[in-house]
């Protein structure tokens, strides 16, 4: 058994005996991506689960060791944690956990502390907690994120988000119930399965594995109709994970809506640009902006790439971080970046400009700085696109789904009635016109 080593903090390291030893637990919040972070964490020698699990345990553990005023996502990834160590099959002295740290407010730095209170309450204090970060926050010797590792992780970051949007454009449509979710799976594992092989971790191989995505999900037969979008934006945890939101997209689907979800991509450009801010706003050092101004750039020219493969298509393709920074100007500066800052302003922007009017805002209990720039944003919104259809749902621990899903249901019964208004406007012009004709 490895033996338990602590810095001159007292914090327990997680050391290379560790490494060789011990099963890394990490929380899942996008499922395909996270399944292709897990590979490329395996090909560096670790050994990974990703937790699927899913039920109102989670929720009961977050309660019993985290304190009810934190946010919600704390208590679901917590929760989640505690109960994989003691009710998944783990040992417990053979697992470690690890959480991602930005250094930013919030959930971005103080996650991994009440990780590690919390699982002093459980009687779990041995069990290592690795962070996940690029500021230099905490050093591991078994634990080492180099830069090889993040563009392998920013390629599979593209893929994940190709794929999730072409599946949610084909998923509505599909003849045959289960073919996107079943080419999802498939390109999962042919991706992988190139990781393994070196193959698809460089721009050459990446725009031609864009390409035959997209030509595999265009086979799919779909039907030739336009159900409502909706939009999804909020809290990115909420956001993206089926455990945070109740299956969101699941019910949206079963309700006969489009669910268009913004992809991960936007946000970490957000995180890399947050820290350009911060030395242009507060000062700091030129070789760190310069860093960051080299890293913002990789990741904006590989979104630029799937978006050009979008386009050659008939998926629909977002826009790029730079579009959605100028939709926002005149609403947030770039100094509001706490939690989601400007950027869940601007994914609302960005939607309704690509005609999708409807938006769902998640919006988890102790959530404060997405409340503001989340739900204290839809009225402004609405005065200045009179067509927008917000509504914010709120996430905690008490909320009853039946509650969640009635306010969605309502949102649904509005935006149809606005399509049809629409309808009816368009032929009314149309008919105009043939008269003037």
């Amino acid at each position: 058994m490895a033996k338990l080593v602590y810095d001159k903090t007292g914090r327990l390291l997680f050391t290379k005996e560790m490494k060789e030893e011990y099963t890394i637990l990490m929380p899942q919040m996008l499922p395909v991506h996270f399944g292709m972070f897990r590979q490329l964490l395996i090909l560096e020698g670790y050994k990974v689960d990703m937790l699927t699990t899913n039920h109102r345990g989670i929720v009961d553990e977050g309660l019993k060791y985290v304190h009810n005023d934190t946010c919600y996502p704390a208590l679901l990834v917590i929760g989640q944690l505690i109960d994989a160590i003691k009710h998944g099959g783990y040992d417990p002295h053979k697992v470690a956990l690890c959480i991602t740290q930005t250094g930013g407010g919030c959930r971005a730095s103080n996650y991994i502390h009440l990780l590690r209170k919390a699982l002093v309450k459980a009687g779990l204090e041995f069990v290592p907690v690795i962070s996940i970060n690029l500021s230099g926050l905490e050093h591991n010797p078994g634990w080492s994120l180099t830069l090889p590792l993040l563009r392998k992780i920013i390629y599979a970051m593209m893929y994940g988000d190709l794929i999730v949007n072409v599946a949610n454009q084909v998923r509505p449509y599909e003849l045959n119930k289960g073919d996107a979710d079943a080419m999802v799976e498939h390109w999962e594992d042919k991706i992988t399965q190139g990781f393994q092989k070196g193959k698809g971790m460089v721009r050459r191989e990446m725009l031609s594995l864009f390409d035959q995505i997209i030509a595999d999900f265009s086979t799919i037969p779909v039907r030739d109709e336009q159900k409502v979008r909706v939009g999804v934006v909020g809290e990115i945890y909420v956001k993206f994970s089926p455990l945070g939101n109740n299956n969101l997209e699941d019910f949206l689907l079963s309700e006969g809506a489009e669910p268009v979800v913004p992809g991960l991509t936007d946000f970490i450009i957000f995180k890399v640009y947050n820290r350009i801010v911060d030395v242009d706003i507060y000062g700091g050092l030129w070789a760190k902006k310069k860093a960051c101004q080299v890293l913002k750039g990789f990741i904006e020219n590989c979104q630029k790439d799937m978006i050009a493969a979008l386009k050659k298509s008939r998926f629909r393709a977002p826009g790029t971080f730079e579009e959605m920074h100028k939709l926002v100007h005149g609403y947030l500066g770039d100094g509001n970046k706490m939690g989601e800052g400007w950027l869940l302003t601007g994914e609302m922007l960005e939607l309704i400009h690509s005609g999708v009017p409807n938006i769902v805002c998640t919006q988890p209990f102790g959530c404060l700085p997405n409340h503001i720039v989340g739900k204290g944003m839809i009225r402004k919104l609405k005065d200045d696109y009179p067509n927008s259809n917000i509504v914010a749902i709120d996430y905690d621990p008490g909320a009853t789904k039946i509650n969640q899903e009635n306010r969605i249901k309502l949102m649904l019964a509005n935006a149809r009635q606005l399509a049809k208004q629409a309808a009816a406007q368009e032929t009314a012009e149309a008919e105009k016109e043939l008269v003037h004709a």
